[in-house]
């Protein structure tokens, strides 16, 4: 999965989000992983961008919060 990184983490930073979400291909595999968290890590908005493309947020608690937006389509 590529990662667009928006707010210009740190290499350290970047790399840990690299490896949170390098088992992730579908929409599936991001819910799974977020309700296998404690506390769970869950969709918090979904932004449609036209009739097929949709952004998907869910909340990253760092102590730095972000969010992880997937781009879908």
């Amino acid at each position: 999965m590529a990662i667009d990184d928006k707010a210009g983490l740190s290499a350290q930073k970047r790399a840990e989000i690299e490896a949170l979400v390098s088992g992730q291909r579908t929409l599936e595999d991001v819910v799974r992983w977020g309700r296998a968290h404690r506390p769970p890590l869950l969709v918090c908005d979904v932004i449609a961008q036209d009739e097929f493309t949709h952004d998907v947020m869910v909340p990253l608690p760092l102590p730095d919060p972000l969010f992880l937006v997937y781009d879908t389509t």
